[in-house]
């Protein structure tokens, strides 16, 4: 399990405008989950084990190779990333097949009985299953909250949102990316292209020290800084800010939080108490100078209860 800062370089910038004295990045955490083999829905490799450790988490980050390297031995012994991508997929659309069965079978007696609450769960779940079985995910997929409600009560591996992570390695030979790319492109996936090796060396370095690293190897961007973006973004999350000489800091929110969701950020009691908060982009308060001038040019907004929190939003709160 790792905790990373998400790069923002807002929090910076603020900080060097407010003289804060310290100043603290949104954070994402990622759970590095055991490799996945085909059969895994029928207990090989890890199995089960590992299709539970996928239950507890929002995203999936599916971790693809696309390197050659006969150091480096492959489960199928070759190097084919969409056989890959397609083997991990099948076996959570198996696993998420044996959930809804054993519900349908599980609410079978209640269905025969016509008790209206499960005949229309089980017409759900046969639609549900019937897109499983024709081998879909079930996240490619738009439908109503009724049809969403038995899919998250479920919670269906397939119905996770998920990022594909195409894992290079410097100095190694990289398969045609091209049909991988066209591929998830398709399936309108979202996915990035990283060096996990590089991160790796990085990983062990100061900040100064990374870049001079990066020059020598001939590597402009390892991708990671891509990956925890793309991870925030696919958890629907986004970021507002506090800022002053104690410490300006980045809060993690859901996208579409209102003011008084947002402030339980920082404190609970922020959504009971809340009176108002008082709002300003933050490019906006950087033009203006100081606080003191925002508010003479009117750029300081007074917010109340129902006011939907933006991304980039500098706010204090009033309770």
């Amino acid at each position: 399990m790792g905790i990373v800062a998400v790069p923002d370089e807002r929090v910076d910038i603020l900080a060097e405008f407010s003289k804060s004295a310290k100043k603290i990045p949104a954070a994402i955490e990622f759970v590095d989950i055991a490799g996945l083999v085909k059969g895994a829905s029928e207990g090989e490799g890890l199995g089960n084990k590992f299709l539970a450790h996928i239950r507890e988490v929002d995203a999936i980050a599916e971790v693809v190779r696309i390197y050659e390297d006969s150091n480096i031995t492959h489960v199928s012994n070759k190097i084919d990333p969409i056989d890959d991508i397609e083997t991990i997929n099948l076996e959570l659309i198996l696993a998420d097949l044996q959930t809804v069965t054993k519900r349908i079978n599980n609410i079978a007696r209640e269905v025969k009985r016509g008790d209206k609450a499960e005949v229309a769960e089980n017409a759900v779940l046969q639609d549900i299953k019937k897109i499983l079985e024709s081998g879909q995910m079930i996240n490619n997929f738009e439908n109503t909250k009724e049809w969403w409600s038995a899919v998250w009560q479920l919670n269906l591996l397939s119905s996770k949102p998920i990022l594909y992570v195409l894992n290079k390695k410097n100095g190694a030979k990289a398969v045609d990316t091209a049909p991988v790319e066209e591929y998830l492109k398709k399936l309108k996936a979202c996915y990035v292209i990283v060096d996990a090796k590089i991160e790796g060396e990085l990983s062990e370095l100061e900040k100064d020290d990374k870049e001079v690293f990066k020059k020598e190897l001939g590597v402009e961007d390892d991708g990671i800084n891509d990956l925890i973006k793309e991870s925030y973004k696919l958890l629907g999350l986004m970021t507002y800010l506090t800022t002053g000489e104690d410490e300006t800091r980045a809060w993690t929110v859901k996208q579409g939080s209102t003011a008084p969701e947002a402030g339980m950020a920082i404190h609970t009691d922020f959504k009971e108490k809340f009176i108002r908060a008082e709002v300003i982009n933050w490019q906006d308060l950087l033009k203006a100078g100081s606080y003191g001038k925002a508010r003479e040019q009117g750029l300081v907004r007074t917010e109340g209860k129902e006011y939907i929190v933006k991304d980039g939003d500098v706010i204090e709160f009033k309770i």
